[in-house]
């Protein structure tokens, strides 16, 4: 159930970094600003394109990376994957659902900082100092899913060493 919902999540998390995206890139201007002067003036720019094709690549590389020991899992691919996770055991829902939900978070936190370079971009529009939460949001979020992931992983050791885990 929890797997089912962290997929819904990440699934989520894809279509809104995909309109999010396109929105911004169609309303950049020919360079994107990554850098500013004290007086608010570009310092360091981009091309639209390149920034385009950076930030895709970016979004495909974390992505594949992330999803592909979940889809492995999924699978069961290998003899050790099948015997490591089972088939109706709670681990491997909670492990599933941890990747999912990492993945999704991963993706919000590309799509946060790709509207905080877009409102440097365009600073009559928006001021970057509004974004200033989102990315002390996001290292909060990623300790969390790393915490997570421990306790996790410390459950399944003490079910182990306890030789009460499903064979």
């Amino acid at each position: 159930m929890y797997a089912r919902l962290s997929k819904a999540f990440y699934f989520l998390s894809v279509v809104f970094f995909l309109i999010a995206f396109m929105y911004m890139y169609s309303a950049s201007p020919e360079f994107v600003t990554y850098e500013l002067s004290d007086r608010g003036l570009p310092l360091k720019q981009l091309s639209k394109d390149s920034f385009f094709y950076l930030t895709v690549a970016l979004f495909l590389v974390s992505n594949v990376l992330l999803i592909l020991p979940a889809k492995l899992v999924e699978m069961q691919y290998t003899l050790t994957l099948k015997r490591v996770f089972p088939k109706g055991d709670p681990f491997r829902e909670q492990v599933l659902s941890w990747i999912y939900s990492f993945t999704g978070i991963v993706n919000i936190s590309t799509v946060a900082l790709v509207f905080y370079l877009y409102s440097i971009t365009n600073q009559h529009e928006i001021k970057s100092e509004e974004f200033n939460v989102f990315f002390y949001l996001v290292p909060a979020l990623f300790v969390a899913w790393i915490v997570a992931l421990f306790v996790i992983l410390a459950v399944k050791i003490k079910q182990v060493r306890s030789g009460s885990a499903l064979s």
